[in-house]
C-alpha cells in the first residue's frame, strides 16, 4: 500500500471500532483509535501471517496486551477478511467469539488479554520458543498501552527479553497519555519510557504515532536490529479524528456519544480488505522423539523426598518427549528442576526469581505447542495468581510445581511455606491438583501430568518420606487410594503429602487401643474422588481430614464439597494449619500445628466417643 492508502486504512480501523463498540453499547472505542495507524502498518506492511492457517509454523505472532482495545484488533481481523461484518457488529453478544477482551476462541489469538501487563511477559515465552527451540524466523509483535507500563511484570519481561537479546521481539506501546481515570504517569513524554527501556538493554524508535510513513519506518528498523528487542514508543491522541472525543479525560471504556457524527466525520464507512504477506515456509523439529516415558522407580522402605522424585520422573519425561520444557525461578537446586537442566540443557529456561514471568513464559511456550513445567517454591507462586488466573482463560496447557509445601520444611518459617497454594489452584477454572505422598506416586503424577489439559498443579515436599508404594503402582488422576480397612472402622481419615504418613502411624496406634480407622490418601485433591469418599463416610460415619495447609480452600474444603448436595452429611472434623509458624523441626511445626500423629489420634478418639454419645 501507498502511505496514503495506509492512511486510509487507519480511518477504516478507527471506524471500525466505533462501529462495533455503538452496536454493542460498550467497549473502548478511543482507547482504539489511538493505536489505529499502528494498526494498519504493522497489518499491510510487516505482518508475515496465513489467517486460514493459524497454526502455520512460520506465522509472526500478535499480542494485543491492551486487551480492552479489542476493538481495533477485530477491525484488523476485518480488513484482514478473517471475520466479516455480520461478525464485526455482533461484539460483545451472547455467543460472539469477539469477546469484549480477546481470547483464544478465536484461532488468531494466542493468549487472553485484558489483565494489564501480561501481553509482554507471554509474548517473550513465544519469542524465546522462536529463537531457542523452533528456530524459525517468524517475529513476536505485542501493542502495549502506556498505562501497563506501570506494571511490575512489564520490566521482569523488559529485562528477560534483553538478557535473552530477543531481536524477534518488537513491543509496540500506544502512548496516548489518558489512563481509565486521568493522565498515565509519563504522559507524552516519551523520552521517560525511552530511558528507562534502554536501561535495560532495549533498542528503541521514538515515532508519532499517526505519521504512517514514520511507523513504516520504525517496524523496518525494529526488524533490521540485532541482539536487541525493539520498543517503538508512539506518540499518539487518545479517540484520534474525531473531536469531541479527541484526546479528552473522561471517555475511557464508553461507546462515542454520537457515532454516526463521528463516522462521518472519519470519512465513512470503507471496505478495504488487505493482502496479508504470507509466512516463510518453515517446519518445527524437536530434538528427540515422542515415545512413553519411564519414570524412576523407588523401593518400598527407603526414605526419598517427594521434590527428588519429581526432578528425577522430570528428567525421564523430558527424554521420552521432545516438546516438554522447563521453567525455574532460580530455585533449581531446591525444586530439583535441575535435574533436567543437567541433560536437558536447551529446553531449560531460567527466570531468575521473576515468579511473573515464569508462569507467563510458560503460556507463551505452550502457545508454540510445547508442554512447559513451571516450578518454584508453592509459596512463590501466591505472587502470579493473575497469570494462573490468566492463563486459565487463554485455554494454556502448562504443568505448575510447587515445592516446600507446608509447615513440613522446618525451620525457615513462615515466609518459605506454601498454605495457601492448594486454595489458590484449587479456585481456578479447570484445574487439575496433586498431593502425592511417596517418590513413586510422585514419579507417576509427574509423567501423567504432560498428557493432561488446562492447568495442572503438582505440590511437592522437602524432607524425606518413606515409600509406601510399589513402583508399577498405578494412580489415576481423579482417585485416590484406601490404606488402611477394615469392616469395623469408625472413621475415616483423609490425608495427602506428609499428613498420609502421620495418619497410617495414627491409625496402627488407634488400632491398638480398639479404635479401627479406615486412611485414605487423597492425592488426587482435584478432581477429587467423590465415590471413594461418599463410600467411606457412608460405612464409618465419620470423616477426619488433615492437611498441611491452612483450612480455607484445602482438601478439607475438597472433602466437604462432596457431601453438600443434600444427602445426609458424615460428622466431619478437619485438622489444618491454623496458627502462625515459627522457626522450629519439621517434627515440631507438625505438632504445633496440630497435624501430627499425636494429634491426629486425639482427635479421632474425641470424635468417635462424640459419636457413640
Amino acid at each position: 500500500m501507498q502511505y496514503e492508502e495506509l492512511a486510509e486504512l487507519g480511518q477504516q480501523l478507527r471506524v471500525d471500532a466505533v462501529r462495533a463498540a455503538d452496536a454493542a453499547g460498550s467497549g473502548h472505542p478511543t482507547s482504539s483509535m489511538s493505536a489505529a495507524d499502528l494498526a494498519a502498518v504493522l497489518l499491510a506492511h510487516h505482518l508475515r501471517f496465513d489467517f486460514d492457517h493459524p497454526d502455520h509454523p512460520g506465522n509472526d505472532r500478535l499480542v494485543l496486551s491492551k486487551g480492552h482495545a479489542s476493538p481495533l484488533l477485530y477491525a484488523l481481523y476485518r480488513a484482514a477478511g478473517a471475520v466479516d461484518e455480520e461478525e464485526l457488529l455482533g461484539y460483545r453478544t451472547l455467543g460472539s467469539r469477539l469477546e469484549g477482551h480477546p481470547t483464544p476462541r478465536l484461532p488468531w489469538v494466542d493468549t487472553a488479554t485484558g489483565s494489564l501487563g501480561q501481553g509482554l511477559p507471554v509474548a517473550v515465552g513465544m519469542a524465546l520458543a522462536g529463537q531457542r527451540l523452533d528456530r524459525l524466523p517468524y517475529r513476536v509483535y505485542v501493542l502495549s498501552g502506556d498505562s501497563e507500563m506501570a506494571e511490575g511484570s512489564v520490566w521482569e519481561a523488559v529485562e528477560h527479553a534483553a538478557y535473552n537479546h530477543l531481536d524477534n521481539l518488537t513491543l509496540v506501546v500506544d502512548v496516548n497519555r489518558l489512563g481509565q481515570r486521568g493522565p498515565t504517569r509519563h504522559e507524552h513524554d516519551l523520552d521517560a519510557y525511552a530511558r528507562r527501556l534502554h536501561a535495560f538493554g532495549w533498542h528503541t524508535v521514538e515515532v508519532d504515532g499517526h505519521d504512517v510513513q514514520a511507523i513504516d519506518a520504525a517496524f523496518a528498523e525494529a526488524r533490521s536490529t540485532t541482539r536487541k528487542p525493539t520498543a517503538i514508543l508512539a506518540r499518539t491522541r487518545k479517540g484520534r479524528g474525531v473531536e469531541a472525543v479527541e484526546d479528552r479525560e473522561g471517555l475511557h471504556g464508553k461507546p462515542l456519544p454520537d457515532a454516526d457524527e463521528a463516522i462521518a466525520e472519519l470519512g465513512g464507512v470503507r471496505h478495504t480488505r488487505v493482502t496479508v504477506q504470507a509466512p516463510p515456509d518453515g517446519k518445527v523439529t524437536t530434538a528427540v522423539g515422542d515415545t512413553t516415558p519411564a519414570p524412576p522407580r523407588y523401593d518400598p522402605g527407603d526414605r526419598v523426598a517427594t521434590r527428588d522424585a519429581f526432578g528425577q520422573a522430570l528428567a525421564a519425561v523430558g527424554a521420552a518427549r521432545g516438546r516438554v520444557v522447563v521453567l525455574d525461578a532460580e530455585v533449581g537446586d531446591s525444586t530439583r528442576a535441575e535435574v533436567f537442566a543437567k541433560e536437558h540443557p536447551e529446553r531449560y529456561f531460567e527466570c531468575y526469581i521473576a515468579e511473573q514471568q515464569l508462569v507467563a513464559g510458560a503460556v507463551g511456550l505452550a502457545a508454540r505447542g510445547y508442554v512447559p513445567y513451571a516450578a518454584t517454591f508453592a509459596a512463590f507462586l501466591t505472587r502470579a495468581h493473575d497469570f494462573v488466573r490468566m492463563a486459565a482463560v487463554s485455554r494454556a496447557g502448562i504443568n505448575l510445581v510447587g515445592s516446600h509445601a507446608g509447615v513440613a520444611i522446618g525451620p525457615d518459617g513462615p515466609s518459605q511455606m506454601g498454605l495457601e497454594d492448594i486454595a489458590m489452584l484449587r479456585s481456578v477454572h479447570g484445574s487439575t491438583v496433586l498431593y502425592p505422598c511417596d517418590a513413586n506416586q510422585t514419579a507417576r503424577l509427574t509423567t501423567a501430568m504432560a498428557d493432561l489439559d488446562g492447568i495442572r498443579y503438582l505440590r511437592t515436599s522437602r524432607g524425606g518420606t518413606p515409600v509406601i508404594y510399589g513402583p508399577d503402582e498405578e494412580f489415576p488422576v481423579g482417585g485416590s487410594k484406601v490404606l488402611r480397612r477394615h469392616d469395623d472402622d469408625k472413621v475415616t481419615i483423609v490425608a495427602a503429602g506428609v499428613t498420609v504418613h502421620e495418619a497410617l502411624e495414627a491409625a496402627d496406634r488407634l488400632a491398638e487401643s480398639g479404635i479401627r480407622a479406615r486412611v485414605i490418601d487423597l492425592y488426587s485433591v482435584k478432581p477429587v474422588d467423590a465415590d471413594t469418599l461418599n463410600e467411606a463416610a457412608g460405612q464409618t460415619g465419620c470423616i477426619l481430614t488433615v492437611e498441611d495447609h491452612h483450612p480455607e480452600g484445602g482438601i478439607g474444603d475438597a472433602v466437604a464439597e462432596v457431601f453438600a448436595d443434600g444427602r445426609p452429611a458424615p460428622r466431619m472434623a478437619r485438622l489444618a494449619v491454623r496458627n502462625m509458624p515459627g522457626s522450629a523441626t519439621p517434627e515440631e511445626q507438625l505438632h504445633a500445628a496440630g497435624i501430627d500423629a499425636d494429634s491426629i489420634a486425639a482427635a479421632v478418639t474425641l470424635l468417635v466417643e462424640r459419636v457413640v454419645a
